[in-house]
């Protein structure tokens, strides 16, 4: 029996069982599989998808305090299923955040009206080390600020949250799709019985809403890729995008703006660029209007997009919206730009700026989620409940240094689904990021990358801090 021990717990959802202990109408095709399989094919599963990414190569970059240390991401070979339904209602979710998001960024870097109207406090837009006043005025093509956004969804036994919205350089997308590719081919016969949606078509998808976002008259528009170059943690998620587009891969030192237009050096001469897919910070985008000593950007990219000449996907400035103090707002912005409730509501959040806040939070430390408000990556971030007293008195020292820097929500009981541990079925904690596109509409591929907390127990699914992934299958049928 493959789930002899397989603990349910009543306080957490799992993906695959319901609490009686009985899978979900739409997993229980792969439950009878997993059932029927011996243990030498799970194996055999487990190591062709492993086998799979190291022969593609596929890594990621862990930054310590001496060298850097480049991984292959831990796959687990069990996929986690959902009804078609349930991925519709949450698409629809998505579409809604997406559209406040963009009309908060219109306004914000215009006449900022939410501010005048007292819905959000002007400390928290204006002082953001993100609000970048340099874009002030600034017309983002069709008005989309963020044509890619990577949201992290989590479910408890109360439904999904929206744990934090990713807006300025958002990763992940290729592990969506490698992953895909290789538990779709070890797992054959169960993928074309379940009538899974495609998300290996995504590369098609985002080639579509790059090309809405170019410059009026760009009819067949030059796209390019914009990457800090090889040493960066996701370089690989460069190449493979850039492939998947039909698009350049280009650093900084490749372009050239020569009278409010961009320019891509080639081994034909220059050839005018029309939209860029930047995967470069803010700050080292432009050394003429943020950091002087940058080498990654290139010199007038902002004032030709000021011009209208090229498009910059995601606009600069975008990282003010996915500040994790002005993410406990979201809800607001969704009834204030566009008068409804939202469809998937925020984890509660604490701003430890307010002074009781502040005071709740030192006081329940053992029971919250304390997170930097500038920080990603799972770094910067104490979990109360798994925390020794040391790190928890660290970090209380630390809020009251500086308040402002920080939010705590409460540790929530994330879902979870099987993975195959050391040949057992065991349950870990799951999220899922999926990737909403918007240029003249919006779209979403039904999947998403699903990290993994590999530890026993441990909340983090965080690659950089020890956790995985595993492909999310969205069934057609349901």
């Amino acid at each position: 029996m493959k789930f002899d021990g397989y603990d349910l717990d009543p306080a957490t959802y799992d993906e695959l069982f319901r609490s009686d202990g009985e899978p979900h109408p739409h997993g229980r095709d792969l439950y009878e599989t997993l059932q029927e399989a011996s243990d030498d094919y799970l194996n055999a599963v487990g190591e062709w998808v492993t086998r799979s990414f190291i022969h593609e190569g596929i890594t990621f970059t862990v930054y310590g305090d001496e060298e850097a240390d480049e991984r292959i991401i831990p796959i687990d070979c069990i996929p986690r299923v959902m009804a078609g339904s349930e991925w519709r209602s949450l698409a629809e979710g998505l579409t809604q955040r997406l559209a406040a998001l963009n009309a908060f960024l219109r306004d914000i870097y215009g006449t900022a009206r939410i501010v005048a109207d007292g819905v959000i406090p002007p400390d928290m837009v204006f002082g953001c080390p993100q609000y970048r006043i340099e874009m002030q005025g600034f017309e983002a093509p069709r008005g989309v600020w963020v044509a890619i956004c990577g949201t992290d969804l989590v479910r408890t036994v109360d439904g999904f949250r929206v744990l934090e919205d990713n807006l300025r350089v958002p990763s992940g997308v290729s592990y969506m799709i490698a992953i895909r590719k290789a538990t779709k081919s070890a797992m054959r016969r169960l993928y074309r019985r379940s009538r899974v949606g495609d998300v290996e078509n995504y590369g098609l998808v985002l080639r579509q809403t790059l090309h809405e976002m170019a410059p009026e008259g760009s009819d067949d528009p030059t796209v390019v890729l914009l990457t800090p170059g090889v040493y960066n943690s996701a370089f690989y998620e460069h190449m493979f995008l850039a492939r998947q587009i039909g698009a350049e891969l280009v650093e900084g030192r490749d372009l050239v703006v020569e009278d409010g237009y961009v320019y891509m050096r080639t081994t034909a001469g220059l050839r005018r660029v029309d939209v860029i897919y930047r995967r470069v910070d803010d700050d080292f985008l432009d050394p003429l209007v943020f950091r002087p000593d940058s080498l990654l950007g290139a010199p007038g990219l902002l004032h030709a997009a000021r011009l209208g000449n090229v498009s910059l996907v995601n606009a600069p400035g975008t990282g003010v919206a996915d500040d994790k103090s002005v993410y406990a707002f979201v809800p607001d912005m969704i009834r204030y730009y566009l008068g409804e409730e939202p469809l998937i509501p925020n984890v509660e959040t604490y701003l430890c700026r307010r002074p009781d806040d502040l005071e709740y939070t030192l006081d329940n430390l053992e029971h919250l989620v304390v997170k930097r408000v500038g920080e990603s990556g799972g770094y910067g971030m104490l979990i109360g409940p798994h925390a020794s007293p040391e790190e928890r008195n660290r970090f209380a020292s630390l809020l009251r240094e500086d308040p402002a820097d920080y939010v705590a929500q409460p540790t929530l009981a994330l879902s979870r689904a099987p993975c195959l541990i050391d040949g057992r079925l065991e349950p870990r904690h799951v999220d899922l990021r999926p990737f909403v596109l918007s240029g003249s509409e919006t779209r979403i591929v039904p999947g998403a990358f699903c990290r993994i907390a590999l530890r026993r127990g441990s909340l983090v699914v965080n690659s950089s801090q020890g956790g995985g992934a595993k492909d999310f299958w969205v069934l057609e049928d349901g």
